[in-house]
């Protein structure tokens, strides 16, 4: 696995063994960012971060800072530090909604990749914890299998399938 685009490219992402960890794969990320677009200098949210793919992937894009958090966070540190990126990436151990409802930061983006199999069940919360963080015109950006994809109440503005994956990105409302 490696890093798509970006001061980064090519560089090798470690990801642990087994299916505890789900990274998002490289042709996702890459049609990702292009539908992202222009990411320079915004502020990044990554829940679920797993490996911190896709927080290291907006950073080597241009992104000013990314927010990593997962419970077991231990392949996104080493990334991180393996690529050098200590200062402008922070990795977090805490449980992703205990995380939002404690938070009192904004972002730009923010990436929302939970475990396939709980995707569906956040929905709700995602709902009511993401958008307050949400800067204006922010956007949410949610991976989940096609079968089990979180509802939510945000204006939805893209939203592509690729294989049993779905993304779809949801804006927040200017304030």
């Amino acid at each position: 696995m490696r890093v798509v685009a970006g001061e980064l490219g090519g560089r090798r992402l470690v990801a642990p063994r087994g299916a505890a960890v789900r990274p998002t794969a490289e042709r996702v990320r890459e049609a990702l960012f292009s539908i992202l677009g222009n990411i320079e200098g915004a502020s990044v949210l990554d829940l679920f971060c797993g490996t911190g793919a896709l927080g290291i992937e907006a950073v080597s894009r241009g992104a000013g800072s990314a927010e990593m958090v997962d419970t077991r966070p231990q392949a996104a540190r080493r990334n991180v530090e393996a690529l050098g990126l200590e200062a402008r990436c922070t990795v977090v151990r805490c449980d992703a909604l205990r995380y939002l409802r404690d938070c009192r930061e904004r972002f730009e983006l923010v990436f929302c990749d939970p475990p396939y199999k709980l995707a569906d069940r956040l929905g709700p919360e995602l709902e009511s914890l993401v958008p307050p963080l949400l800067t204006s015109g922010g956007r949410l950006i949610i991976e989940s299998a096609t079968r089990r994809s979180p509802e939510i109440d945000l204006p939805l503005v893209v939203e592509r399938r690729y294989g049993d994956t779905v993304i779809r990105i949801y804006e927040s409302a200017s304030r």
